[in-house]
């Protein structure tokens, strides 16, 4: 008698195939889901929502960071940091529009522990692109003047400027992304005329300007 061999699938695998990915993605949007309700993202959750067992859930994702890197990278196509102030300018009524379009996720990311949490994973990555972009302008200011300007440009650009715009002034991202361009363009203007002066000393007039 001829023996077989026959090897069984693992179901908490990855299969080597197209699955894959589908089932990745179906684990990522269960966790989009959860997150835009407010939810605090366990491991059974997630299988109970995304249709898989706890074991595949692990396999995937195995701990509570992988769970909160899943959400951030999906939501860093919406609002991954800019790497320059064109594109940052440039790009704050698309990345506003899509903030309107993921409008439950972004509100559960800026407002709950648990969006905190998981949004604040992105920080060093965040504070060292602002940085970079605004090195040129902030040239000329000593520290700590230099951060506080840069982050002031940075929290007009966020996703917590559109949900405030949102939620206080019934504004659209269009309308958030047209008065903060104006107000960072502002703050740059200020800030080429600026040179070493404290902003504690207030704006610098035109007629200052050397």
């Amino acid at each position: 008698m001829v023996m077989r061999k026959f090897l069984l699938e693992d179901p908490a695998r990855p299969a080597k195939t197209s699955d894959n990915k589908a089932t990745r993605e179906r684990i990522v949007d269960a966790l989009m889901a959860l997150t835009a309700e407010g939810a605090v993202i366990n491991h059974d959750l997630v299988a109970e929502r995304a249709g898989v067992s706890r074991r595949t859930a692990y396999r995937y994702f195995p701990d509570q960071e992988a769970l909160r890197s899943a959400v951030l990278q999906r939501m860093n196509n919406v609002s991954a940091s800019p790497r320059s102030l064109d594109a940052l300018l440039d790009g704050l009524e698309s990345r506003f529009g899509d903030y309107d379009a993921h409008a439950d996720a972004m509100m559960v990311l800026t407002t709950t522990a648990e969006g905190r949490t998981t949004r604040n994973m992105a920080k060093p990555e965040r504070v060292t692109a602002y940085r970079a972009m605004l090195g040129d302008a902030t040239a000329y200011l000593p520290e700590p003047d230099r951060r506080w300007a840069i982050a002031a440009i940075q929290l007009m650009g966020s996703d917590f400027a559109w949900r405030e715009m949102r939620d206080q002034w019934d504004m659209d991202g269009e309308e958030s992304a047209a008065a903060v361009r104006w107000a960072i363009e502002t703050l740059l203007a200020d800030l080429e005329r600026r040179g070493n002066k404290p902003l504690s000393e207030g704006p610098v007039a035109a007629s200052e300007a050397a």
